[in-house]
């Protein structure tokens, strides 16, 4: 593991669950065969360094919604007009 791409990755995403959360889904992707967003330090970096490495340098970000009671009120109205 890159700990340059850590420590870069987790002063842009602070939140610790979150950004192991991140990284894993996005190595994930990866590993099924989506191209990474960035290019490689060498032609067998693994992954998981590029996965941080995206995070590091802004191209992979996420965004917590929270629920609110004006969401849960529109999805409830949306439920109801479904049925």
């Amino acid at each position: 593991m890159n700990f340059e791409y850590l420590e870069t990755a987790n002063q842009k995403i602070q939140n610790k669950p979150l950004l192991i959360n991140m990284v894993s889904r996005r190595v994930k992707q990866l590993n099924q065969g989506m191209r990474p967003m960035v290019k490689p330090d060498h032609p067998h970096q693994e992954n998981l360094d590029i996965a941080l490495k995206e995070v590091a340098e802004g191209l992979l970000n996420a965004e917590i919604i929270h629920n609110t009671p004006e969401l849960d009120e529109a999805a409830a109205a949306e439920k109801l007009l479904s049925l």
